[in-house]
């Protein structure tokens, strides 16, 4: 059994590139150039020092002692919330735009829905010289108001964009359409392990050092580098690959992946993929998504702006269909409240997206002797407006 892809980019019957001929030259030329390139020992150099000395890696991997004993379990806390820009999302646009530079190319695009990986995407530009355009649903401009104005300051132009819902999945669309009418200067930083092949396999790698740390760093406070369970939050899924990676050929590792429920999954205002999608061709991949019986896609739905994505990866789906991962989901009002719990009894505020992977530990049959990793994938600043609206409705 492989998790990962074959030379085409499939895993198992999901991934592929589905792309328009416009853009063929474009992946064509990725593809045949990415491995190379980030196996070079020049790339990992500059690659490895950014990470370093840029964005403050590695990241703690954090005993949680009175999480701890709130759950009757060892629980590390991997904090990526404490990354430069505040997330997870630096490794890959670090990875990504050393690659676009690599290939010549200048300008740079990308999507975003919480607003975090537009403001690494920014902040590697700023760092790098280079022209940054970032799209974002209309939606996601109002309740992530305070990225879209770090990306601003940052010199990046932001594209609010008011078609479809207004959030991540219209975002993306129209970075496809910039990338279409712009291929010979324009790089696309994809967010997530969505997208045509290479990027589900790239933006993977990248973002595989959040395992590789765990294994060493769990080695040196325990003296064994396997947990027992690893949970991490699923929209598209990089923090979550990259929390799996290094543990998806270790069988003993349980692995669990948090999709957002929303309002429940059967309110219709849902994001939970795994428990409501079906195979179809979305972004360039095949994959699961929401879709009607027409197989249009259906409008998600969450209180996160990262997790509001009617898809996931196509590794995840295959993971998902093989059985290597756990897919579980919560809803808006569960990872509220779990993350109410961190604030209040760990002094961390995590984003949303982060809380709904903290709020499964409460769903979890637990004896007392498990080592559990949940990844922290980025901070709670963004989301104070919707926290702050939380704690009023509890008076």
């Amino acid at each position: 059994m492989s998790y990962f892809p074959d030379r085409n980019g499939f895993y198992g019957r999901f991934g592929g590139a589905y792309i328009p001929e416009m853009l063929y030259p474009n992946i064509k030329r990725l593809s045949e150039s990415y491995l190379k390139i980030l196996e070079s020992p020049s790339f990992q150099e500059e690659f490895d020092t950014l990470l370093r000395d840029y964005a403050g890696r590695p990241s703690p991997l954090y005993y949680a002692s009175r999480l701890s004993q709130h759950y009757g379990a060892s629980v590390y806390l991997k904090r990526e919330d404490l990354n430069h820009t505040g997330s997870h999302k630096i490794n890959n646009t670090i990875g990504q735009i050393l690659m676009a530079k690599r290939l010549g190319l200048r300008r740079i695009i990308a999507e975003t829905g919480a607003g975090q990986h537009g403001v690494a995407t920014a902040t590697v530009c700023a760092l790098l010289g280079m022209e940054c355009v970032v799209y974002m649903g209309e939606l996601d401009t109002q309740r992530q108001a305070p990225n879209v104005e770090r990306m601003k300051m940052l010199g990046a132009k932001v594209v609010p964009v008011t078609s479809g819902s207004k959030v991540l999945k219209d975002a993306t669309n129209e970075a496809l359409r910039d990338w279409i009418a712009n291929p010979e200067n324009t790089h696309y930083i994809i967010g997530s392990v969505v997208g045509p092949h290479p990027y589900p396999d790239m933006v993977a790698r990248f973002q595989s050092v959040i395992s590789a740390e765990i294994r060493q760093q769990l080695q040196n406070k325990t003296g064994k580098e396997l947990p027992d369970l690893v949970v991490a939050c699923v929209g598209g899924g990089s923090n979550a690959i990259g929390s799996f990676y290094h543990f998806l050929e270790a069988p003993e590792v349980r692995l669990i992946g948090v999709e957002a429920a929303g309002q429940g999954v059967s309110s219709g205002h849902s994001a939970a993929t795994t428990a409501l999608g079906r195979p179809g061709v979305l972004h360039g991949s095949m994959t699961l998504l929401m879709q009607d019986a027409d197989g249009q896609i259906e409008e998600a739905h969450s209180i996160s702006a990262g997790l509001d994505y009617p898809g996931i990866g196509p590794q995840h789906a295959h993971l998902f269909e093989v059985r290597r991962v756990q897919y579980a989901n919560v809803t808006d009002e569960e990872a509220l409240k779990a993350g109410l719990l961190l604030a209040r009894i760990e002094g961390i505020i995590p984003a949303l997206e982060s809380a709904h992977a903290l709020a499964h530990l409460s769903k979890l049959e637990l004896s007392g002797s498990e080592t559990v990793v949940v990844c922290v994938s980025g901070r709670g600043d963004k989301d104070m407006q919707t926290y702050l609206e939380y704690l009023g409705r509890l008076g």
